[in-house]
């Protein structure tokens, strides 16, 4: 010992706080075999063949914390040595004999304690294979914290806050409004011995930060080593305290931990420089200081550390943070929630703001739409309506046409078809109305004389017989059709229209009333009425 320098003795007290009580010139040549690399006399004792950088480097979250001026401590950078090589598989065949009759006491004694169960005692013997398994498992940091937390609660008999509270909700106590964040302790309990633990936070180190930086809480770090002396009392008294425990869950501290053993707790060790163990920490987010230029964002900083069991017991912890740490850095942590709480309300303000523009919007854009859809309508309606007199008008028009041809026809027809009266058949014909006219036709006379003779009888009174054109009027050539039909009164028999048929072969006889019936609901699409049924007569 006294020939070793500064770097050697730190490094050789290093790894005596991980193995715990061992022979130190035993440990003195572990190192001096690794060129004093600690890393690599770990690895090499516990056979880890994968090698693992343990010292801070300039890219660990370490760069990124600051350690609060006001605290009297001055923290030791460990160094880290290039591999210069040393008789590694040697030490490990030599160790692993060493530690065979070790593991199997070890594995018995822990199932008798755990059947039984009793509290594990931290002897050096009971937890060296449980450091080479804890180091040989999958870096799940949730899991591992889980399982420390689990174990812890075996060894000190007490219960996690969380898991009490789950109790109170159970059994019926008031568990309060939140499970994540009380303000009274204890929290329940149906047994007034039952001891509570800390509700340890089950993240990682690095979201542990995360939380202090974006809601401005105080995180508590809790690092132990079972191979120290004062691991198994530091469990039992200082974390099952119960003014420790109710000063955390009232301040709403975030608090993690976990054993060296574990890789993750061992790299938190290492970022938060820890030397002695058992070891806790309390940081925060705070104003940066050093010369930092005015309006620099806060930086989560490290605001005491605690090292060794003298300085971690629960009294002192409890007064420190109770008369130094609480008074000093609770005003920036209310001013950065309350800043917080209004930038969130600035937010809410903005997103209910910019519903009510959207939602506005969307209802102006509704009623624009429903504008331009019912002017559309409108349009469409006028259109239509347009469209539809339109028609109107010009089937008017086209029937006023069509009846002036008609007319035209009906005096040329008269002119022509209708011959002078002579001795034979007497008809009279019943016209629309009340008219009524008789005539008589000779015996070679058609149904067309006939049908002229009455056709004739709807020209109007005014228009003269001498009038009427001689030649065929221009126009569709309608004296094929009548408009109307002839059928006797009494029994009714109709005689329609054939082309050159005589008047004795439809049966009519001398005297015969004829009844002139007007013929309507015929029209066809295009407004006329349609004379499919009658044929032309050429004369």
């Amino acid at each position: 010992m006294d020939g070793l320098q500064g770097p050697q003795i730190e490094a050789l007290q290093q790894l005596q706080s991980i193995l715990g009580p061992h022979d130190t010139e035993f440990v003195v040549s572990v190192l001096e075999s690794v060129s004093w690399d600690v890393q690599k006399a770990t690895d090499l004792l516990f056979d880890n063949e994968t090698t693992k950088v343990i010292a801070p480097t300039q890219a660990t979250p370490m760069e990124q914390l600051e350690l609060d001026d006001n605290e009297d401590s001055s923290p030791t950078i460990r160094h880290s040595h290039r591999d210069q090589g040393g008789p590694r598989s040697n030490w490990n065949f030599l160790w692993s004999l060493l530690t065979v009759p070790l593991h199997l006491v070890s594995g018995v004694l822990r199932f008798v304690f755990s059947v039984l169960r009793i509290p594990i005692p931290s002897l050096p013997f009971m937890t060296t294979n449980s450091y080479h398994s804890h180091r040989h498992t999958s870096p799940d940091s949730r899991s591992i914290t889980q399982r420390w937390v689990q174990q812890l609660e075996e060894e000190t008999g007490a219960c996690s806050s969380k898991r009490s509270m789950a109790n109170v909700v159970t059994t019926g106590f008031e568990a309060g409004p939140s499970t994540t964040r009380r303000h009274t302790y204890p929290p329940a309990a149906s047994d007034d011995n039952q001891k509570i633990l800390p509700d340890f936070f089950d993240g990682t180190y690095e979201e542990v930060l995360d939380i202090c930086q974006r809601e401005g809480r105080i995180a508590c770090v809790v690092l132990v080593s079972a191979e120290h002396d004062d691991d198994a009392d530091f469990k039992r008294s200082t974390l099952t305290d119960t003014a420790f425990v109710k000063i955390l869950l009232d301040n709403d501290f975030i608090v993690w931990g976990g054993d060296i053993r574990d890789k993750t707790a061992w790299d938190a060790s290492q970022k938060l420089q820890a030397t002695t163990y058992p070891f806790v920490a309390f940081l925060a987010l705070q104003p940066r200081r050093h010369g930092a230029p005015s309006g620099a964002a806060p930086v989560v900083t490290i605001l005491s550390r605690h090292q060794g069991r003298s300085a971690a017991t629960a009294s002192v912890l409890v007064d420190h943070l109770n008369t130094q740490l609480l008074p000093r850095v609770t005003p920036f942590l209310v001013r950065f929630k309350t800043m917080l709480q209004d930038r969130d309300r600035d937010r809410r303000i903005r997103e209910e703001q910019d519903r009510a523009f959207r939602e506005a919007a969307r209802r102006d854009r509704e009623a624009i739409e429903m504008r331009v859809r019912q002017e559309k309508e409108e349009e469409e309606r006028v259109r239509k309506h347009a469209e539809d007199v339109k028609r109107k008008q010009e089937d008017l028009a086209r029937q006023k046409h069509q009846a002036g041809i008609r007319m035209e026809w009906r005096k040329f027809m008269r002119n022509r078809l209708l011959s002078p009266e002579a001795r034979g058949l007497r008809l009279a014909v019943k016209l629309p109305g009340n008219g009524r006219v008789v005539r008589s036709f000779p015996p070679s006379a058609t149904l067309t004389a006939l049908y002229a003779f009455a056709d004739s009888h709807l020209i109007p009174s005014n228009s003269r017989p001498e009038d009427d054109p001689s030649q065929a009027p221009e126009g569709v050539v309608r004296h094929a059709w009548w408009g109307f039909t002839l059928a006797s009164a009494y029994p009714r028999r109709e005689f329609r229209w054939k082309a050159n048929a005589s008047l004795t072969e439809t049966g009519l006889r001398d005297g015969e009333q004829i009844v002139m019936e007007l013929i309507t609901g015929r029209e066809s699409a295009n407004g006329q009425i349609s004379d499919d049924e009658y044929e032309s007569e050429s004369d």
